[in-house]
C-alpha cells in the first residue's frame, strides 16, 4: 500500500476551516466538496486514457480521453456521500456504486449493511470516498470487498488519518495493491477511536445529528 499526503497551501486552508468546531454544515459541506476536488486531481494521476481523433476550429489532431472500463466511485456510506459531489465534478463520466460500512462502537467490528456494486469489476478503477481513516477497519473491509470482486486497481481518497489506521489497513490489505491519498495524518487516536486532533465525526458535521 502507497500512502502519500498531498501538499499544497490550498488543501492545508481548507483543512483548517474545516476543522474549526463553529463551521457550519453548509460550509462543512460545501469544503469537502473543494478538498476531495484537489485530492481527486492528485489521485487520479494514475487513471486509464486512449488517444483520440478530433476536429479542432483550426486541424485534426489526436487527443486523450478516459478509457474503458470507465472509472468506479464508491463513497462509503454515510460520511462517503458527502466526497462525491467533490470527485463526480473531476470525473464525471464516471459510475457510481454504494457500500454501506459501519462500525460497532462498542467491539469495532465492521458490519456491511447495504451493497449496490456491479457483480464484477474486472479491469475497473475503483475510487473509495471515505472522510476518516481512523481504525482502518472499515476501509479494509471494503478494498477486501472489491478486491474478491476483480477490481484492476484500487484508490484510497481520505481527508484525514491516524496512524495506527494507515497501520492497520497496511495489514489487513496485504499484498493487494492500493493507492491511499490524504489531506493530513493527525496524531493518534483516543481512547473511544477518534482522530485527535480531528474534526468530530465527519457523517454529523455533514449532514447533522438526527434527533
Amino acid at each position: 500500500m502507497r500512502a502519500q499526503v498531498v501538499e499544497h497551501p490550498l488543501i492545508s486552508h481548507k483543512l483548517t476551516q474545516l476543522r474549526r468546531v463553529e463551521t457550519a454544515s453548509n460550509q462543512f459541506r460545501e469544503l469537502t466538496r473543494e478538498l476531495v476536488m484537489l485530492l481527486s486531481y492528485e489521485a487520479s494521476g494514475s487513471i486509464a486514457t486512449e488517444p483520440v481523433e478530433i476536429q479542432t476550429p483550426v486541424a485534426t489532431m489526436t487527443g486523450t480521453q478516459l478509457a474503458d472500463p470507465k472509472p468506479l466511485v464508491v463513497p462509503i456510506l454515510r460520511a462517503g456521500l458527502g466526497m462525491l459531489d467533490g470527485m463526480t465534478a473531476m470525473v464525471p463520466t464516471a459510475e457510481v456504486g454504494f457500500l454501506g460500512m459501519a462500525r460497532n462502537e462498542e467491539t469495532l467490528d465492521i458490519i456491511t449493511y447495504a451493497e449496490r456494486l456491479p457483480d464484477d469489476l474486472t479491469g475497473r478503477h475503483v475510487f473509495v470516498l471515505d472522510p476518516m481513516l481512523a481504525t482502518g477497519g472499515t476501509l479494509a473491509e471494503a478494498i477486501r470487498f472489491l478486491k474478491k470482486a476483480n477490481a484492476a486497481k484500487i484508490t484510497c481518497i481520505c481527508l484525514l488519518a491516524a496512524p495506527e489506521g494507515i497501520e492497520r489497513l497496511r495489514e489487513k490489505v496485504g499484498d493487494i495493491e492500493v493507492e491511499l491519498y490524504l489531506a493530513a495524518i493527525d496524531e493518534k487516536l483516543n481512547e473511544k477511536s477518534y482522530i485527535v486532533p480531528g474534526l468530530g465525526d465527519a457523517g454529523d458535521r455533514l449532514y447533522g445529528l438526527a434527533q
